[in-house]
């Protein structure tokens, strides 16, 4: 009796020495959730000490905040509004009040600015959503600050819509399918699921951006890079589109140890095989050594060493 006592102390133990991560993700129809809930599993079955779970979220701003306040101890963010965030600039959730508690993991794929119009909008280039009922993005998304941002690049505000519709990306394509809508803006990994289900049950058209046209404006906003949509992605959209894209990214709260976030990068990154089987973006796009290029923030202990040890770092 003695001994089932004490091994049952022993268990209570261990449970009480777990640590608990909350990863911030994004909208449950984008990339990130699915993405924060595989890296979640990882973590979990590697029986490193850490509990993870996913939350869903409004998405990068969001993120930073909770992470900034203690609510979150990870996230995805975009790449260029981790950057603002750090550094206190450019847009105004973060002008003049810089988020230096942010460190990054790891870079993980492209997030594509979409920009999908109704085929009976009438909307065939961006200065065609002039006086258009448009979803920006949630409030708090990385989404809304890149429409404000590519909108700018064409001379046009939030005011020069008909409708500036801040909304999550499933609201944004219900109001799509109920015609409330003329477009939708949408940073996210190719292939979203919801612009995927849009697409299924409403004629739809991607609109181009113009990268002569945001070059102008890259000085300000230094994180765009061209892609093109492949054809074939979105059903009814066979041409290649091109657009901007920036990087999502993996970031954690300076305040986790470097033991801590060393144990929580093997978990997830050190099977690569089943990492990249966590979303097709990843498998697609992700390796350990792109996984350190471009980082707009300042690597976390952790992950540098665990970067070092697996021969990406020197």
């Amino acid at each position: 009796m003695r001994k089932l006592i004490l091994a049952a102390l022993t268990l209570a133990g261990l449970g009480l020495a777990q640590e608990f991560i909350t990863i911030g993700s994004g909208s449950t129809t984008g990339v990130y959730f699915p993405v924060a809930t595989g890296i979640a599993k990882l973590v979990n079955d590697a029986n490193v000490g850490i509990r993870a779970n996913a939350r869903s979220t409004g998405g990068s701003v969001a993120n930073i905040n909770a992470i900034n306040a203690g609510e979150f101890e990870m996230a995805l963010a975009q790449n260029d509004i981790a950057y603002y965030a750090y550094q206190g600039c450019c847009i105004p959730a973060f002008e003049g009040k810089p988020v230096k508690t942010i460190r990054a993991l790891a870079a993980l794929y492209p997030e594509v600015v979409h920009i999908v119009a109704r085929k009976d909008a009438g909307i065939r280039t961006v200065a065609d959503l002039k006086d258009k009922r448009v979803v920006v993005g949630d409030v708090g998304s990385g989404t809304e600050q890149n429409a404000r941002q590519i909108l700018e690049a064409y001379g046009l505000t939030f005011d020069d819509l008909g409708q500036a519709i801040r909304v999550s990306a499933s609201q944004g394509i219900q109001l799509m399918q109920d015609k409330r809508a003329d477009a939708l803006f949408y940073t996210v990994g190719l292939g979203a699921g919801a612009i995927q289900q849009l697409a299924l049950t409403t004629p739809i058209t991607l609109v181009a951006v113009d990268l002569n046209r945001i070059q102008a404006i890259a000085k300000k906003y230094p994180f765009y890079v061209g892609f093109n949509i492949p054809g074939g992605t979105y059903k009814g959209v066979d041409v290649t589109t091109p657009t901007v894209a920036v990087q999502a990214i993996l970031i954690a709260s300076e305040k986790l140890s470097e033991e801590t976030v060393y144990k929580f990068m093997k978990a997830a990154f050190g099977n690569q095989e089943a990492f990249k089987k966590i979303h097709p973006n990843l498998e697609r796009f992700f390796s350990l050594e792109k996984a350190v290029k471009g980082l707009p923030i300042p690597l976390h202990p952790g992950a540098e060493r665990f970067y070092k040890e697996a021969g990406v770092l020197k």
